[in-house]
């Protein structure tokens, strides 16, 4: 499932630029793909959650450590590619 919410978050992040890129109105797109980042962090962390219910401390131990890792960098990186828009809005409105 995370992979499925996973996958939809960084398409709706494409659509998100590409719409501000032509000029329209991104911010539902925006809205939508920093959700799908978002269920897809519970996704991922309810999966970790059944390998804990059945004590497989082999697969959490080599699983959770570089997951973590790609989850921070992938959730930062989907923070900043979908406030870009509003960011270079910022910009353009000083000059």
């Amino acid at each position: 499932m995370w992979v499925i919410l996973g996958i939809t978050a960084i398409i709706v992040t494409f659509i998100n630029l590409y719409m501000y890129a032509t000029g329209k109105d991104y911010k539902l797109a925006m809205a939508m793909a920093l959700s799908f980042t978002a269920l897809t962090i519970c996704a991922d962390y309810s999966y970790l959650n059944r390998w804990i219910k059945v004590e497989d401390w082999a697969a959490i131990s080599d699983v959770v450590p570089g997951m973590a890792r790609a989850l921070w960098f992938l959730t930062i990186a989907s923070i900043l590619l979908n406030i870009s828009p509003i960011l270079l809005e910022i910009k353009g409105n000083k000059k």
